[in-house]
C-alpha cells in the first residue's frame, strides 16, 4: 500500500528565535493577534530550516543572558544576510549590535527596569504612529555602547541612549523595550509596524482558514480508520471533539472517564451535552471507586497527581481494549504545551546544550507503547484563546467556550490532605455555590478562575448556639490573561458575604469561610 503523503502544514510568517525569554510566547500570541501566523523555535536552528521556511520576517527575543558572557546564546551569524526582516528585541537586539560588530556593556548604573518614557529621535517605519513620550517597559542590564555600521539610534529614553536601533537598508531593527506586553503602551502598534509595514505580511491566519485548512488534512491523515479521543469536558478537549466530529463523524469516539473528583453535576451534564444534544458518541466509564481507593491515605499532593495520572492510563488502556481496536488517538495538545525553550537550555559551566523537556500535563501521558497508536493532534499549533475562537466557530455554546480552566486530577488536588468521599460532598457542594453566585453577580466572565479548596484542619465556631469543630472552606477568585501571571479578584464585598453565609447554611460540616488574597507570583493559582 502506497505511503499517504499529507499536505504540508502552514508555514509562519514570522519566526521567533527563542533566546530563554519568559516572553518568547507572548510576543507569537501579539503577532498572532494580528491575524499573522508565528512560531517560537530553538535559537539553534540552521540556516538551511529558515531557508525552507522562509518567513517573512524574524524577531530574536530577549533572555537572561549577557551577550558578553563566555556560553551566551547565539544564533547563525549568516541569518542577517538573508535579506529577511529581522527585529531583535533586548538581548536579541544587543545580540545583532554584537554580531554585526558593535558594542554591548554592562549597564549597571544605568539599568532600567519598568515603565519608561521613550522619545524619538527620527522617523522610521518601526516606530511609526507611536507617540513621542508613550510608556514602553524596560527590562535590561546591559547596553549598547556603539552601534554597528549602517544603524541608527531612532529613540532613547533618559536612561537608555538606545532604546530603539535600525539599518533601514538591510532592513534590521532593534528595541531595548519589550513591545509584547501590556504595560507598553504603543507596543502592539510596533508589533503591527514590524509584520505589516516592514515585513508585507498578510492577515490570513483566522479562525475560518484554520479550521478550512485543518479538516481535509485531518481526513488525510486518518483516512476510513478509528479515533479514540479522552474527553475531560474542558475547553481543549471539547473543542477537539467537535472539531474530529465535522471532520470524520462516526470514526470518531469519546471515552469521559469519572474518576470521582469532577465538579457537581458535570458528568450528567457532559454526557448529555455531547451524547444526547450534539450525538457525538461517547462511552461513559465509572471508575469513581477505583480512583478513591487508590487514594485512600495519601496526603502528599505530587503523589496525588501520580496516583491519578497512572490510574487513568490503566483505566484508559483496559477500556480502549475493550471498545476497539483503534488506530489513532486524539490529544488536545496546545501549543504551550509544545514549546521549546531552547535559550534556557544552555548549562552555564560547559556551555552544551541540555535536552529540552516537552509539557505533558494536557495529554494522556505515558500510555502504553503496546497500545499502538497513531497521535492526531489538530491543536498543537494553537494558543488557547484561539482555541476558543475555533470551538466557537465550530458551534460549541459559552457554556463550554467560557467556562474556567479544571485541573486534571479535578476536587483531589483541591483537598488538602487525604480526599475522602465525604470531604469530596462537601467541596462539591461549597464550589457549586462559589460558581452559582459569581455567575448571579454577572462576573463569570470576568474571572479567570473562581473555585473553593478546603483545608485539613477544623475550626471552631457557634452556629444554633451550640459549639462546633468544622472544616474552613477558602475562596480563590483570581483574574488573569494567560494564567501565566494572576491577580485576586477584588469581588464587592456583598457578593462575598453572600457567598459565605451560603456556604455555612448549605453546606454541612463547614463553619468558616476565608478569601485568598494573594497574587500569582508570590503564590500559585491552585493550592496544591
Amino acid at each position: 500500500m502506497s505511503q499517504i503523503i499529507l499536505k504540508k502544514e502552514r508555514d509562519p510568517s514570522i519566526l521567533i528565535l527563542d533566546f530563554g525569554s519568559q516572553y518568547s510566547e507572548l510576543i507569537a500570541r501579539r503577532i498572532r493577534e494580528t491575524n499573522v501566523f508565528s512560531l517560537v523555535v530553538s535559537n539553534y536552528i540552521s540556516i538551511e530550516e529558515i531557508k525552507n521556511i522562509n518567513p517573512k520576517g524574524i524577531i530574536l527575543s530577549g533572555g537572561p543572558n549577557s551577550v558578553y558572557e563566555q556560553n551566551a546564546p547565539k544564533c547563525d551569524k549568516k541569518i542577517f544576510n538573508l535579506e529577511i526582516p529581522i527585529l531583535g528585541i533586548c538581548y536579541g537586539m544587543q545580540l545583532m549590535v554584537k554580531e554585526l560588530g558593535g558594542s554591548v556593556i554592562s549597564a549597571t548604573k544605568r539599568a532600567e527596569y519598568g515603565r519608561a518614557p521613550i522619545n524619538i529621535d527620527q522617523e522610521s517605519d518601526l516606530l511609526s504612529d507611536v507617540e513621542d513620550k508613550s510608556i514602553m517597559w524596560m527590562s535590561h542590564g546591559d547596553s549598547i555602547n556603539r552601534l554597528p555600521d549602517g544603524f541608527n539610534k531612532i529613540a532613547h529614553t533618559e536612561n537608555t541612549l538606545h532604546a530603539a536601533i535600525s539599518n533601514d537598508l538591510k532592513k534590521l531593527f532593534g528595541v531595548q523595550f519589550h513591545p509584547e506586553v501590556i504595560h507598553s503602551e504603543f507596543g502592539m502598534t510596533v508589533i503591527k509596524n514590524f509584520v505589516y509595514k516592514i515585513s508585507c505580511c498578510a492577515a490570513d491566519w483566522t479562525t475560518e482558514t484554520y479550521i478550512e485548512e485543518t479538516i481535509p488534512r485531518i481526513r488525510e491523515q486518518v483516512g476510513n480508520k478509528k479515533v479514540l479521543l479522552a474527553l475531560s469536558g474542558g475547553v481543549d478537549s471539547s473543542t477537539l471533539a467537535f472539531l474530529l466530529n465535522k471532520a470524520i463523524g462516526n470514526q470518531l469516539t469519546c471515552m469521559f472517564i469519572d474518576q470521582g473528583f469532577m465538579r457537581k453535576g458535570e458528568p450528567e451534564f457532559l454526557m448529555n451535552f455531547f451524547d444526547n444534544k450534539f450525538h457525538i458518541k461517547v462511552e461513559y466509564i465509572n471508575a469513581r471507586e477505583r480512583f478513591i481507593a487508590k487514594l485512600k491515605g495519601i496526603t502528599d499532593p505530587e503523589q496525588k497527581r501520580k496516583i491519578i495520572g497512572e490510574e487513568f492510563i490503566r483505566v484508559f488502556e483496559e477500556e480502549s481494549n475493550r471498545l476497539g481496536p483503534f488506530q489513532y488517538l486524539a490529544q488536545g495538545t496546545l501549543y504551550p504545551d509544545v514549546i521549546e525553550s531552547a535559550g534556557t537550555n544552555i548549562d552555564p559551566k560547559t556551555g552544551e546544550r541540555i535536552a529540552v523537556k516537552i509539557k505533558s500535563h494536557h495529554n494522556v501521558g505515558g500510555l502504553p507503547k503496546d497500545l499502538q497508536f497513531k497521535l492526531v493532534e489538530p491543536l498543537r499549533k494553537l494558543f488557547k484563546d484561539e482555541v476558543r475562537k475555533v470551538g466557537s466557530a465550530l458551534g460549541l455554546p459559552d457554556e463550554i467556550i467560557k467556562r474556567h480552566p479544571f485541573p486534571g486530577p479535578g476536587l483531589a488536588i483541591r483537598i488538602l490532605g487525604e480526599v475522602n468521599n465525604e470531604k469530596l460532598d462537601c467541596l462539591r457542594d461549597a464550589d457549586w455555590i462559589v460558581r452559582d453566585e459569581i455567575k448571579n453577580a454577572g462576573l463569570y466572565n470576568d474571572i479567570w478562575q473562581a473555585f473553593a479548596v478546603l483545608l485539613p484542619v477544623k475550626t471552631v465556631g457557634v452556629m444554633g448556639d451550640k459549639r462546633t469543630y468544622a472544616w474552613p472552606i477558602v475562596l480563590r477568585c483570581v483574574s488573569s490573561e494567560d494564567g501565566m501571571t494572576a491577580d485576586w479578584s477584588k469581588i464587592p464585598f456583598k457578593i462575598l458575604e453572600r457567598i459565605a453565609n451560603r456556604i455555612v447554611n448549605e453546606v454541612n460540616s463547614v463553619n468558616r469561610v476565608v478569601y485568598d488574597i494573594t497574587s500569582k507570583p508570590p503564590g500559585t493559582i491552585e493550592w496544591e
